[in-house]
């Protein structure tokens, strides 16, 4: 908003009510001047031809012309200095008569197409003015014997056209004269308004000037000369403010010197605290840095003889022992394994203190996962005569995307915290949908034992570091104290919240909640087709688990009954599922003639034993052909053992149907740079095509696209040089393979990486390791398609095979078999190429750790390398360890933040060189 000053306001208050008032009565004045010219002049032009039309009558009637045409222009003679011309017309609108010539006379006349109107009418028009008067025979002049409709009878009319020149310049001098005098108002005005301005506003700007210069601080200023009225008051008013002002600021200055003085001395005072604190921060810095790398490397250190123990005993334990030696390296192995697992919570521990935990994000079967738990906790449950059970809600989703191995973790702490608390009960594993929102989930999960419990004054103590709930625990079940503490830390780190409640000696119920990215990956399920609506028989003594078996069953459309013990008379059924109760001692003699009765009532007959029990079940099936599943009966072992029946009998796991019998006609190409992995890919695909091509990098593909055309083209991603998404644009604007899919394959499976793949122009989305299922399912679905444009992404990643029963195992071999189609050959040549590449590998780590000089994107290129070339040789600890590395780096961190888990990764190098001799030699 303009602010005005006081001078202007005086200016404009002065002049704006005189300008617009001399305005609105110059233009009154003058419109009404102006209009009034016009009206005179067509009176006097109405005044001059409606008497000649009179005059004209009885010429008119009688034809004579010369008549009319002297007295029209003795009527334009003598009004000559307005009249341009005259002329009349007849009735039929033909010139009868005028007084000079004019060069258009049809502007004079009326339209031909109307009547001659029976008054006078006024046409103005530009500089002209045209008055036109009829000529009407009136009574006297018509014959007697002359009807009614002859009077009054229009004989022509006539036009006299004026000229306004004259006009025009009277009323121009009336606007000019107007203009004058108020201007010459507005100048008076202005006068005025200058005198008053300077008697004003000139004290009043002398007066703002001088508080101006008070307000910058020279106090000493103070107002002269003479004043009237008010702004006289106002003067003494100001001068009288500035001496206050000048004795208050003399009073203030000594107080601030005296607080400036006292400030100093405390601001010292604060300087050398601030030091101090500074000093201590230091030293807390660096007492925890100490810590940290103490930590890791002494977890290396112990790790690396222990690892040593454990495996020397198990290889031990594989040769001829006497029983007392047996037992004794039993003891060393579990003791060691304990040991392994106190070091891995304290190296975990230190992680999350510092910060340094990374959660992975991967798509997984939660399903599955629950399940790997469940089934690596039972041994333990079932020692104890404990009864484990799991149940899922149907309404998560199968396919999630999270770290599938911390929530494993924090899983199996907690399950494995009421196994080692509970003497006798249940152990009962609740998962349930929270909410759902969109593409995310929050899952609720609860374990419920029937242990010794934990008081209200203890449940304080149990998310503490090194403590536990009561001192004797320690020395009674074992343990850290850290596994609590460990797991609140991971839970809060997915976005959760950790609680419990208890009840001493009613036992506990330990809770958490998690949440989770949902996906739309295929993954593969069973078909429960042959089994819907087929008759179960249900044998449970244990009334929690009859229930969680019974309501899966029920959800996959099977009819099932339920007894908690054996009829006496067993009626026919589809199925007869018998679960074993865990604390019992079984009669080989009774449970086989069980099998032979409800053999004769059924077909296919499910047996349910504790997990302490594989000699008898590995018996049952052989000898009396039932089927046999390892408790607890979660949802996978039930399904599987209800669809595929008898299969079970011979083979624990159930062997995938080829999903292609014979090779396609295919042409493609496979890209990668690391050779283990191109190794692996070109033998799986020799398998299923006619033809493969492999390039190990991104400038090779190219120059193989722009020579051969391929039929689908399977492309790595992060390559040196050209990385794979560089490539794809190129081989998509090539002439040759413009339309051929470009399938992205990377070991990054995290949230956002298919679309940006897909949007940065992949046809689809693989990661590694490649599974021979999935890559059948793309081939189908990429190569069975006569115009490839119209097919849709399938995305089939495969999930993440490491899980909490692959802890202690250094190298999977039924993971490389998988890995590499089942072929020992390939397997065994894909795990020397990894060991052929790791002391290259080894030695850029130990330069980074050493000198901490080498390049971090060159430590980055290794270790991703390193990564890919594990995902496909059955080590699941290394590859771990290597994506956590790849993932701290890719997020920031420095060579000096992962030094742990370098540490770490060398460990597992080392573990995996040693082990691999016993496969290779």
């Amino acid at each position: 908003m303009t602010r005005y000053g006081l001078r202007a306001r005086v200016i404009t208050l002065t002049l704006a009510p005189t300008l617009i008032v001399g305005l609105l009565l110059s233009v009154f004045f003058t419109s009404n001047r102006y209009n009034d010219l016009e009206s005179q002049l067509i009176t006097a032009g109405t005044n001059i031809v409606e008497p000649l039309a009179i005059a004209s009558e009885f010429a008119m009637l009688q034809q004579n012309r010369e008549a009319v045409r002297r007295l029209i222009s003795y009527s334009h003679r003598k009004h000559s200095d307005v009249v341009r011309s005259i002329a009349v017309f007849d009735a039929k609108h033909e010139l009868f008569v005028t007084s000079n010539f004019h060069p258009n006379f049809e502007s004079l006349m009326f339209p031909k197409s109307k009547p001659i109107p029976m008054h006078s009418t006024v046409e103005l028009i530009d500089t002209k003015l045209i008055i036109r008067s009829p000529i009407i025979a009136e009574a006297q002049y018509i014959a007697p014997q002359a009807n009614a409709k002859e009077a009054d009878q229009v004989l022509g009319y006539i036009a006299i056209e004026l000229d306004l020149s004259s006009l025009r310049l009277q009323q121009y001098q009336e606007i000019v004269v107007a203009l004058i005098v108020m201007f010459l108002g507005v100048g008076l005005s202005a006068f005025f308004a200058y005198r008053l301005m300077q008697d004003i506003t000139a004290p009043i700007t002398h007066l703002k000037n001088s508080v101006d210069r008070i307000r910058r601080g020279q106090l000493d200023v103070r107002i002269e000369g003479k004043m009237h009225g008010e702004l006289n008051s106002l003067k003494t008013g100001i001068n009288a403010m500035a001496m206050s002002l000048s004795e208050y600021h003399i009073e203030m200055q000594h107080s601030i010197d005296q607080a400036t003085s006292d400030l100093r001395e405390t601001l010292e005072q604060l300087e050398i605290q601030n030091v101090e604190l500074d000093i201590a921060k230091k030293r807390a810095q660096e007492a925890a840095r100490v810590k940290s790398e103490f930590l890791a490397n002494m977890s290396h250190e112990l790790r690396t003889p222990l690892n040593g123990v454990i495996g020397f005993t198990r290889q031990m334990l594989k040769t001829n022992l006497s029983r007392s030696q047996t037992d004794y390296l039993q003891t060393i192995e579990h003791s060691a394994n304990s040991l392994l697992n106190i070091i891995n919570d304290i190296l975990d521990f230190s992680k999350l203190e510092a910060g340094k935990l990374l959660l992975e994000n991967i798509p997984f079967d939660i399903q599955e996962s629950l399940e790997e738990v469940v089934n690596l906790q039972a041994p333990s449950a079932h020692d104890k005569g404990l009864e484990l059970t799991l149940k899922v809600d149907p309404k998560i989703p199968t396919g999630v995307v999270g770290d599938s191995l911390r929530i494993q973790q924090v899983l199996t702490n907690l399950v494995g915290n009421a196994i080692k608390f509970t003497e006798r009960g249940n152990i009962d594993v609740s998962i349930e949908l929270r909410s759902q929102k969109e593409d995310q989930v929050e899952i609720q999960f609860m374990i419920r034992d029937t242990g010794i419990g934990i008081s209200e004054r203890q449940q304080a103590q149990l998310f503490q570091a090194f403590s536990q709930a009561d001192a004797s625990i320690t020395r009674r079940y074992g343990g850290t104290g850290l596994g609590l503490v460990i797991t609140q830390k991971l839970v809060r780190q997915m976005g959760g919240e950790i609680s419990l409640t208890s009840r001493l000696h009613q036992g506990s119920t330990f809770w958490f909640t998690i949440r989770l990215a949902t996906t739309d990956l295929p993954l593969q399920q069973l078909d429960l087709t042959p089994i819907r609506e087929k008759d179960v028989l249900l044998i449970e003594q244990n009334l929690q688990a009859a229930n969680v078996v019974q309501q899966v069953l029920t959800q996959e459309g099977v009819v099932t009954q339920y007894r908690s013990t054996i009829p006496e008379q067993l009626t026919a059924h589809d199925y007869i599922v018998y679960s074993l109760p865990i604390n019992e001692v079984y009669s080989e003699t009774e449970l086989i003639d069980f099998i032979h009765k409800a053999k004769a009532v059924s077909p296919n007959i499910i047996l349910g034993l504790p997990s302490n029990q594989l000699a008898l079940s590995e018996m049952l099936m052989s000898q009396h052909s039932v089927t046999c599943v390892i408790k607890p009966l979660t949802k996978t072992k039930l399904m599987q053992a209800l669809v595929h029946g008898q299969e079970l009998h011979s083979a624990p796991y159930i062997k995938p149907e080829p999903l292609m019998l014979e090779k396609l006609p295919l042409k493609i190409m496979a890209v990668d740079d690391n050779p283990a992995n191109l190794k692996l890919i070109d033998a799986l695909l020799e398998e299923h095509v006619d033809s493969v091509v492999t390039c190990s990098n991104g400038h090779d593909a190219v120059a193989e696209a722009n020579k051969h055309h391929f039929d689908l083209i399977l492309m790595d991603i992060q390559m040196p040089g050209m990385d794979g998404v560089a490539a794809c644009e190129a081989i998509k604007n090539s002439t040759l393979n413009a339309q051929t899919p470009v399938i992205a394959v990377t070991a990054h499976a995290m949230t956002g990486e298919r679309d940006r793949l897909l949007n940065a122009g992949m046809d689809d989305y693989l990661t590694k390791p490649i599974e021979e299922p999935i890559l059948l399912n793309v081939l189908n679905h990429w190569g069975r398609k006569e115009d490839n444009s119209e097919c849709q992404p399938i995305s089939g990643t495969k999930v993440d095979d490491t899980n909490p029963q692959q802890n202690d195992v250094i190298i999977d071999w039924q993971m490389a078999l998988k890995q590499s189609a089942n072929k020992e050959d390939l397997a065994k040549e894909m795990l020397q190429m990894l060991v052929d590449s790791i002391p290259e590998v080894n030695k850029i780590i130990e330069q980074s750790l050493e000198e901490q000089s080498l390049a971090k994107e060159e430590l980055l290129h290794h270790v991703h390398k390193l990564h890919g070339s594990s995902s496909y040789c059955g080590v699941p600890k290394l590859k771990s360890a290597c994506a956590q590395v790849e993932k701290a780096l890719r997020s920031g961190a420095s060579v000096e933040d992962v030094e742990p888990e370098l540490l770490e990764l060398q460990d597992e190098i080392e573990k995996v060189q040693t082990t691999a001799r016993l496969y290779l030699n």
